[in-house]
């Protein structure tokens, strides 16, 4: 497995229809003392099959760019398309989306948590629950499946919370903040076992996150966001294979020079 990493300067290799491409976006929020830019004039566009990472600093709008790929939100300005789509209701269609609370519902176990995805989309909750189970054993929670969120970890809570996002079938992952709410121990062991998870189910993933380590160690790039209105300040690709041993990785001289290049981005 290649391992070392270096900072690259050339994106992943051109390919004829990104994933996910925004072009132009920009949107503001209405407040009572006027516009409030979120985004302004934001490029970026996803391949098929990449981990694209988001930082940048608080209020810069990372969390509304998942919003609007999603179909949730419409762009003042600019295009959007995912998997080729532009209308709101077919870019929804084309994505999962994973907000930062895992938003389990406390009545239903494990595996009925995860099942929800396949449930809403009309698939008996008997059938739904069959096909849930392999991943949840597939991911570490087979004694866990009929366990109550409250009896379930944090961590185990988050894997619940993705596999019922995986479960949708959707091409394109937007997962923000997903492990924001851990503590660093659970957090690092969460990361590692989200490249696994995908590594074994490959999807396109744009993850915001404010951890830059997080951000090197998961993406194929990482695109650093200015202050409000968010902007592409930078994009800084990963020249490793995934998934990547963590401790070697992120104690990498090659690592902390990407590391060093993404915070120098952020502070400018």
């Amino acid at each position: 497995m290649q391992t070392s990493l270096h900072p690259a300067t050339e994106a992943p290799a051109a390919r004829s229809e990104p994933a996910l491409a925004l072009a132009g976006v920009s949107l503001s929020y209405r407040s009572k003392h006027g516009p409030v830019p979120a985004l302004d004039d934001l490029h970026l566009e996803v391949a098929a099959g990449e981990v694209l990472a988001v930082v940048g600093p608080s209020g810069c709008g990372k969390s509304t760019l998942l919003e609007l790929a999603a179909g949730l939100r419409e762009p003042d300005a600019g295009t959007i398309s995912v998997a080729g789509a532009v209308e709101a209701r077919d870019r929804l269609a084309a994505c999962a989306y994973m907000p930062q609370r895992d938003l389990l519902l406390p009545w239903r176990d494990a595996a009925a948590n995860a099942a929800l995805a396949l449930e809403s989309q009309g698939v008996s909750r008997r059938e739904a629950r069959a096909r849930a189970l392999p991943l949840l054993r597939r991911f570490g929670l087979a004694d866990f499946e009929r366990s109550l969120p409250h009896e379930l970890s944090g961590g185990m809570r988050q894997r619940v919370a993705f596999l019922r996002t995986l479960l949708a079938g959707r091409p394109v992952l937007l997962l923000d903040e997903p492990f924001a709410a851990l503590d660093s121990l659970t957090r690092a062991t969460m990361q590692e076992w989200l490249a696994g998870a995908l590594d074994a189910e490959p999807r396109t993933v744009v993850l915001v996150t404010h951890d830059v380590e997080e951000a090197l160690f998961l993406a194929d790039r990482v695109a650093v966001l200015t202050s409000r209105p968010g902007r592409t300040a930078t994009l800084i690709p990963v020249d490793a294979e995934r998934p990547r041993p963590r401790r070697e990785t992120v104690t990498a001289p090659e690592f902390a020079a990407l590391r060093a290049r993404a915070l120098e981005a952020l502070e400018c």
